[in-house]
């Protein structure tokens, strides 16, 4: 179908979305960051008239102002049965479109689109769906119109179990607001808090989850006693906090590196970027990522980065193009690449506005024509 008619379908008959998510706003962490750029987005395109979010979860107040066409039920949040129970009573509404956040979520979405015969999309991050879902959910998967994942890494570990045609995917990527992020001086007053002045920083962060053990956190402090035999000034900065600290604190002990990994506990949203801004290096040589948000929001401070070229971070970086990539499993290609990126200058690298929220944009327009479309 060509542009020009289908903008012309859309220009008589505003889209109505309905979104079912786990976490958006009023929600910490990268999926919830995601779909709160999803929705923006969304809501960023002429053609739709409103977005309706439906919560799983709701853990604190969100401070930022809603645009107009966005609803947001907070009220949705609770116990299963409440959220089934507001997802019900909406059901009357008409709406064009459904937009499933997490897989978890599948079956009541389905029922839903399938119900009022409107296009149904599904949301992949990582993890979510890297390894076999249920029956239902998986019978659920073939009667998806698309699925939108994060990267290709998990279209790919997916497809491997859902058997899905490739054609049913569409790549879209986190996007990075450059306006948000700047390169600046590291910021006098978090020096003095952790004690890190005139030291060279290593920084990663992330959730300190125990089942969350693929982030790389253990493999830096692994090689953190060769690398100050090549350089005393270094220290070790993990941002973040969750039920792993403790183990990580008892092996850095056991280590003797205490003075040099240094925990901050959990960075607020309006001090992240200067956390950001503290690093001289910024690594994450993980295993399990999806995509790597963070990767992006260290090279728009101007750090040089480092990440893994066996999971999703490989193409936060571009395979390369935007940092280095080492195998979690070699210590001394991940040694090599950090002394390699400190002789690197703080800049704010070109390549990095292929992930510009206007290239997000852009690709969510297609993606959501293509979709409704089909229909």
């Amino acid at each position: 179908m060509g542009e020009v008619h289908l903008r012309a379908i859309y220009e008589a008959r505003p889209l109505k979305v309905l979104l079912l998510t786990t976490d958006s706003f009023g929600a910490h962490g990268g999926i919830a960051l995601y779909n709160r750029d999803l929705i923006e987005a969304l809501a960023a395109l002429p053609e739709v008239s409103e977005v309706v979010v439906l919560p799983r979860n709701y853990t604190y107040e969100a401070t930022l102002r809603f645009p107009s066409k966005i609803s947001f039920v907070a009220n949705a949040a609770g116990g299963k049965w409440h959220y089934v129970k507001t997802t019900l009573g909406i059901s009357l509404e008409k709406f064009d479109l459904v937009i499933c956040g997490h897989i978890n979520l599948l079956p009541l979405a389905g029922a839903f689109a399938w119900g009022k015969e409107i296009p149904l999309v599904l949301m992949v991050y990582g993890i979510d769906v890297w390894k076999p879902s249920s029956r239902v959910t998986r019978l659920c998967l073939n009667r998806a119109d698309a699925i939108w994942s994060i990267s290709a890494i998990t279209r790919d570990r997916m497809r491997v179990w859902s058997k899905l045609p490739i054609e049913k995917f569409e790549i879209l990527p986190n996007a990075i607001h450059l306006d948000r992020y700047t390169v600046d001086p590291k910021r006098q007053d978090l020096m003095e808090r952790y004690g890190i002045k005139e030291r060279k920083v290593l920084l990663a962060l992330g959730r300190l989850s125990a089942a969350e053990q693929y982030k790389g956190f253990d493999e830096v402090i692994d090689v953190m006693p060769e690398l100050l035999k090549q350089d005393s000034s270094l220290v070790y900065l993990i941002a973040g906090d969750g039920d792993d600290r403790e183990r990580l604190s008892e092996k850095v002990k056991l280590m003797g590196l205490t003075g040099n990994v240094i925990f901050t506990g959990f960075v607020p949203e309006d001090e992240k970027a200067d956390h950001f801004r503290l690093a001289d290096v910024f690594v994450m040589p993980g295993r399990g990522e999806g995509f790597g948000f963070v990767f992006l929001e260290a090279l728009a401070c101007g750090v040089p980065a480092i990440g893994s070229k066996i999971d999703g971070s490989r193409e936060a970086l571009l395979d390369g193009n935007l940092g280095e990539l080492v195998d979690p499993d070699d210590y001394e290609s991940i040694q090599e690449a950090i002394l390699t990126a400190l002789k690197k200058p703080k800049r704010l690298l070109p390549s990095l506005s292929y992930f510009a929220w206007p290239a997000f944009v852009d690709r969510l327009a297609n993606a959501t024509r293509e979709v409704v479309s089909l229909r």
